[in-house]
């Protein structure tokens, strides 16, 4: 499974926004999805990403499926706000 997260903006800024993104993966994209799946995270044509709207989407996605692969993390937005959720949550990828 693939999620390109360009389909929730360029900009992934609010931790609303990721809440109402990661309840949309989950009612159309991981509805019915095996745990040990292996799901693809693309972060091609994002801008910015902040800490809360990723703390919304991917420490979840991270709890529930063991198989997570992070595609195209280049954007020094991205690096940064990976790395702080790697420095300040549960986030392990």
């Amino acid at each position: 499974m693939k999620i390109e997260l360009k389909k929730f903006g360029d900009l992934l800024m609010s931790r609303p926004a990721g809440k109402e993104a990661y309840l949309a993966m989950s009612a159309y994209l991981l509805r019915d999805l095996d745990k040990n799946e292996v799901i693809e995270i693309d972060f091609s044509g994002v801008k910015v990403l902040a800490p809360s709207w990723a703390d919304e989407v991917l420490s979840k996605l991270a709890k529930e499926y063991k198989n997570i692969k992070l595609l195209n993390t280049d954007n020094a937005s991205v690096q940064a706000c990976l790395k702080t959720l790697r420095d300040y949550s549960d986030f392990k990828y």
